[in-house]
């Protein structure tokens, strides 16, 4: 209880939000590969097509509604519009007979995605509490997963208790009704807006230069995002493995178990250390994800997690710090993420179609590994700058 002293109830109500939301987007994650490859019969490469167009769709929104969102100072409307798209676009997936049906409505998803995350990170940076940005993000994020560690939960016992058929995935896919409309309902009513001051009312506000400082984090982060095999095709791993279909939510569970269990504490960890090192801690765990998906598919979805939720905490800290059109900025941000994490499901899609795992992971850690060295030179370099220009 000591803890959410310094976290606002708005906060707190927003973690709800994401936690029911993400319960049912955790249950449709995980059982969409499976769904898509062995019910409908579509390949590996149809499955990297539709988690590239569902991503991809939603590059244009999440700048375009980061901006308005500036512009006019349009906040708690845009995230619950958001919100309600995925709401009941997540449910209609029960109806779907080929993935092409799968891809347009995990577009229209995305778009929901994409109209509110912008806005809700602005939501989340008006309600931190004596600055502690890493604290409040990570608090949030803790409750994030836990939703999608409760959906992979619900997911696993029902295949246990129930059945583990089309029919049980399909009814699964309808549930999801349930808690996105308890999400809406509860940033719609409980939820209070960002507040304006009147400058800011009556001033029309456009992208701050300023802000371009920041495009080359983003920007190599987008990288690590383009290179790194995402969870679902971690989960067509492991059923390629041999792994029986009741054990695949257990690696959910592993996965957003360690992100909920480490959230908060990496908020701590950024505020404590800084963004630059908390960002290169992450993009280490990145690399070790891939470099056991061979050895130890369980230690994979452990290093996995915690570079999501570190690397996550961190850009949303850093953004939320130093940004001065945060919308635009946190457009701009997962709109990359959208964008790169597309065509890197596109590319994983087809090598492992053409080539196999092995070339897939060769290609991942190859990447990520140049990345990284990118990564830290530039911040060599700028360090060796800042000094200069402090001793002149």
């Amino acid at each position: 209880m000591e803890k959410l002293k310094n976290i606002d109830k708005n906060i707190i109500y927003l973690g709800w939000v994401s936690f029911f939301t993400d319960m049912g987007s955790s249950m449709v994650n995980l059982l969409l590969p499976i769904f898509v490859v062995y019910i409908l019969n579509e390949g590996v490469d149809k499955l990297g097509i539709i988690i590239a167009i569902s991503t991809f769709v939603s590059y244009i929104f999440r700048i375009l509604f980061g901006y308005l969102s500036d512009k006019y100072q349009i906040v708690k409307p845009f995230a619950t519009i958001g919100y309600s798209i995925s709401a009941i676009t997540k449910p209609l997936l029960y109806f779907s007979t080929s993935y092409i049906s799968v891809a347009v409505l995990r577009g229209v998803e995305r778009m929901g995605k994409a109209i509110r995350s912008s806005p809700k990170d602005v939501l989340i940076s008006s309600f931190v509490k004596n600055k502690e940005h890493g604290r409040t993000f990570g608090f949030h994020k803790m409750m994030d997963i836990s939703g999608e560690l409760a959906g992979a939960l619900i997911v696993f016992v029902i295949f246990i208790l129930y059945a583990k058929d089309e029919v049980a995935i399909r009814n699964i896919f309808a549930f999801t009704i349930i808690p996105g409309l308890i999400a809406t309902y509860i940033i719609f009513a409980l939820v209070d807006d960002k507040q304006l001051t009147p400058k800011a009312s009556q001033e029309t506000l456009v992208v701050n230069r300023k802000d371009f400082r920041l495009l080359y984090v983003l920007f190599i982060y987008f990288g690590f995002i383009f290179f790194l095999m995402s969870e679902q095709f971690f989960i067509v791993k492991a059923k390629e493995d041999g792994y029986d279909l009741s054990m695949i939510p257990l690696f959910i569970v592993t996965l957003t178990f360690v992100q909920a269990a480490t959230s908060y504490y990496s908020g701590v960890l950024i505020d404590k250390i800084g963004t630059q090192k908390s960002l290169s801690i992450s993009f280490v765990f990145a690399i070790i994800s891939i470099f056991f998906i061979e050895i130890n598919l369980w230690a994979s979805f452990v290093f996995l997690g915690l570079f999501t939720v570190l690397s996550l905490n961190t850009i949303r800290t850093m953004i939320s710090l130093e940004a001065l059109s945060k919308g635009f900025i946190y457009g701009v941000f997962y709109g990359g993420v959208a964008i790169f994490g597309s065509l890197g499901a596109l590319a994983i899609g087809f090598i492992w179609k053409a080539y196999g795992v092995d070339a897939v992971v060769i290609f991942s850690q190859a990447g990520m590994i140049s990345m990284l060295i990118v990564f830290l030179l530039i911040n060599k370099f700028n360090y060796k700058s800042s000094q200069k220009q402090t001793t002149i």
